[in-house]
Parts: C-alpha cells; structure tokens; sequence
C-alpha cells in the first residue's frame, strides 16, 4: 500500500484525536486530564474515537469531513451534558442515548433544557464541518484506488477495535455514580462502561417475590390508591414567604395520616421512572448497578415482582392512570410485566381540561374517583402518575394576582418559576382533596398514598433561595381513621410499598 491514503488521512485523525480532548475539558466537571487517567481507559477513548472517526471516513470519503463532523457530534454531547448537569446535577450517561429519540417524539419535554445558545453553537459546530468538509476536500476516491482506500479505512477500524478490546480487558472499576466515573474515565470511556454494565446479567430479588402475609387479613379488600405526584414536594421548606395555605388539603390529610414526612426518593428533578421503579418493585438503588439509572430499558423487560404483582394474587385488579403517552418509556411493554391488568394513558383524557401544556390534577382526580365508583366492592390498586407540573416551568407565564395568592411575602428576582410551580402546586393539593372525598364516599375500607417524584427542576429559584436535599414528601391515609397528629417519620421509597401493605393489613409487620 503506497502512503497517499496515510498522509492524507493521518494528520486529520491525529488533529481532531488532540483537540476531542480539548473539547472534553468543557464538561462540567471536567475529567482528569488524561496523563491522570488509566491507561485502559485511555486506550478506549482513542480506540473509540479512532473507530467512528474510520466509520464516517467509509462513508464520506473525506478525512476532514469526517473528523470535524465527529468533533461536531462530540462537542453536542458535551454541550448536553452540562445542560443535564445544569438541571439535573447529573452528567450525560449511555442510558441518555434513548432520549434523542425520545426527544424527537416529545420536543417540549427535552429541547428547552438545552437551552438556544448550545443549540445554535452545535448547529454551528455541525455547519461548519458540512461547509469545510464539501468546499475544501475532494473524495480520496479521486486520489487513489477504491482498494487502496478500502484497505487502509479497514487498518484503521482494526486498529480501533484492537485499542477497545486492550482497554475492554482490564474492566474498569465504575461506581455508578455518574459524576465521579466522568472525572475518573472521562467521557468516552464511562459512556463505554456503562453501555457494557448494562449487559451484566442482573436479577435483583424483590422482596414482594415472597413476602410474608398477614395471617389474618381483615382488610383484604380495602381499595388503594397510590398517587406518584410529578414533581411534589413541599416548597414552604424552601421559602418561608409561601403562603401557608398552598397545601392546606394536603396538611389536613397529614393530620389524620397514619405516616407522612420526608421521603428519599431515587431521582432530582427528573428521571422519574427511577423513583417509580424503587415505589413498585421495592428494589433499592443499590441492588441495581447501572439499571438504577433506566430501570425500563432491560430490567424492567425482565419482569420483576411488583407491589401490583402482590396485590394481584391476592385478587386485585392493578390499574396504572397517566394522562400521557402509554409508549414514553415504554411503559406500555414494562407495565404488563410489572403486574399491571391496565394502563389508562392519554387516550382517555380527550377534551380534559389542562392547566398549561398538560392534562390538570383535577381532570386525573375525576378520572380516579370514576373507576373507584364503577369497582363497586372489587378490589382495586390504582396507581396514578400525574404530569401537570412537569416542567420546563420557565415556558409558562406568570399570571396576574400569581404572587399575591401564593407568596405573604414577595420572592427574590429569579423565581419565576417557582411562581409557576407554585399554581401547580395548589391544583395538586385540590386534587388531594378531591380523592379523599371520593375515598370518603366508598362503602368499603380505603387507603390513599400521595408522594412526589422528584423536587422540580427550577435552577433560577435554587440559585436565589438556596438548592432543595432532593427529598420529597409522602404521607399514608386510611378511611376512617382519625389517629391524630402523627410525629413525622422519614423513609426511603423502595421502602414506602410495604409500609402501604402493613397499614393496610396485607403484610406482617416486621419487628
């Protein structure tokens, strides 16, 4: 092989190879600089770069084209990762992947967060190597045999699979935390060993695969229903000038609740299908290594057993209500496996009203307290995931007479979307309200559990008013009970299902 293809083809591998490592050190945080890292992550990082940069060379025959549109492509996952850590104190992740597509589907859910200016440097990352790479480049094609070509584009994709492999061996310690294996790996590298974690065989032992029963079940047939409140939790910690009153049927319930208090929930203003995982299969984090992050994309697949796998033995029907789509992460396919007889989604809220973008919390609360009326006496587990106050929050307005109604006294500048929330918020706690008159009107034993996801995603508040634990709020209510003023009591979520089963009878107290 004579050296054209290499002189033509080298110095853009090794140009764009140097300066991925300079846009790397964009991120926030940024990793170790690469003399720090271990040489196995180092060989996936080059093995990985080299790889993709020979794919796009095969197709655009074009060394420059091809580099500087990998470096476009890269310098758009930089600049996502830091608009996620920016909302979400996380970095980019290989579970992230799905969101491209899912960001195409469902824009309003994702585009905004990127925010216009990283938009439009990637659009002028991506232009530009376009531009250069058809203006100033011939086809290597034009310049030497398609043999030569092939050969060469071929050493180049071994040579990066060879490094992948070098470095694919040593199996590079990750601690599934997202922040600490960027600084550690660097991107490259923890986006590779979180793609290959993902293939580990897991099969966490849930513990509603066995759990002892109680032996006399009183309340067998008590109706439950479950709602995962988007976004809920209680903002008077984070501001005292919140008027008192935003959560006034929530307090109320609290008073008579035979638990309530903080909750640790496994997600911060996103990501709620880990929170809602944790809830049903009663799986901690921790016994999920890198399915902690998308439990849906394979764990779930697997199906794993599920407090609606309890209740459904013991004769419940399980229904799941979400006014969004049953396909967003893929809940249609996982709900089933997960012990679920029925999923209401989008479809049955048609002409529901909508307090901003979204289906209401009233709208939801009618649609609960209608199935509750037509069981007549079966028992039922609704579990109800709510979607009025997912953001983005800074898209919506405040309205006139917001900052009265809400504040007794007024927020610092920046806090307009904690105003937005806040309207929300009060339309969550009506929805409160309304389930407990339904519960009320039963003939039957009932039991209601409200808890938030995550807290939401409004960094302008929390750069003025200071950055919320990430825990929400939950509170357990029975019908007809009036224990009083419970002392308020943390828990963690995979903890919260069992405790629903033990107040209602269907579970064995643990000592």
């Amino acid at each position: 092989m004579g050296d054209s293809f290499w002189s033509a083809v080298l110095p853009a591998m090794v140009c764009s190879g140097a300066l991925a490592l300079l846009v790397e050190r964009l991120l926030k945080p940024p990793p170790r600089t690469c003399w720090r890292r271990p040489v196995a992550a180092l060989a996936i990082h080059f093995g990985l770069w080299l790889w993709f940069a020979s794919v796009l060379l095969l197709l655009l025959q074009r060394p420059v084209f091809a580099a500087s549109s990998l470096l476009a492509g890269f310098l758009f996952v930089v600049l996502v990762s830091n608009a996620k850590v920016h909302s979400l104190r996380e970095p980019f992740i290989f579970q992230d992947f799905e969101y491209f597509s899912d960001a195409l589907r469902h824009p309003r859910l994702y585009m905004p967060f990127l925010g216009a200016a990283r938009a439009l440097l990637s659009l002028f990352a991506l232009g530009l190597a376009i531009a250069t790479g058809l203006t100033i480049e011939d086809s290597l094609l034009g310049r030497m045999s398609v043999g030569e070509f092939l050969s060469g584009a071929a050493t180049l994709v071994l040579a990066g699979l060879l490094l992948i492999g070098f470095g694919a061996r040593h199996k590079l310690a990750v601690a599934f935390d997202p922040i600490a294996d960027l600084r550690q790996l660097g991107l490259l590298t923890a986006l590779w060993r979180y793609g290959e974690e993902e293939h580990v065989p897991c099969q966490p032992q849930s513990p509603y695969e066995r759990l002892p029963c109680a032996s006399a079940v009183t309340a067998g047939s008590a109706t439950l229903v479950v709602v995962q409140s988007e976004s809920f939790f209680d903002t008077r910690r984070l501001f005292s000038g919140i008027r008192g009153d935003v959560l006034s049927e929530f307090d109320s319930l609290c008073r008579s609740a035979v638990c309530h208090g903080p909750l640790q929930v496994a997600a911060w203003g996103a990501n709620t299908v880990r929170t809602e995982f944790a809830f049903l299969s009663g799986l901690a984090a921790e016994s999920l290594g890198v399915h902690r992050f998308n439990p849906y994309r394979r764990l779930g697949r697997q199906g794993v057993a599920t407090l609606a796998t309890f209740l459904g033995r013991r004769g419940y029907r399980t229904i799941c209500v979400h006014p969004y789509a049953a396909s967003f992460y893929s809940r249609h396919t996982v709900f089933p496996l997960l012990g679920f007889d029925e999923f209401i989604d989008i479809r049955a809220f048609a002409g529901a009203a909508r307090e901003g973008p979204y289906v209401s919390d009233l709208a939801v609360a009618e649609q609960v307290a209608a199935l509750l009326e037509k069981a007549a006496g079966q028992p039922v587990f609704v579990f109800v995931i709510t979607m009025e106050n997912h953001g983005p929050l800074h898209l919506e307005k405040i309205a006139p007479g917001d900052e009265e109604r809400l504040y007794s006294v007024p927020p610092p500048p920046g806090c307009d979307d904690l105003t937005v929330y806040l309207r929300h918020l009060v339309n969550a706690d009506r929805m409160v309200g309304r389930l407990r008159a339904a519960i009320d009107g039963l003939p039957g034993p009932a039991c209601l559990c409200w808890f938030g996801d995550h807290v939401p995603i409004m960094p302008g508040a929390y750069h003025a008013l200071g950055v919320p634990d990430g825990r929400t709020d939950y509170l357990i209510w029975r019908k007809g009970d009036r224990p009083g003023a419970a002392a308020p009591r943390e828990m963690r979520i995979d903890e919260l299902g069992g405790h629903i089963l033990q107040q209602m009878g269907l579970l064995a107290a643990r000592e």
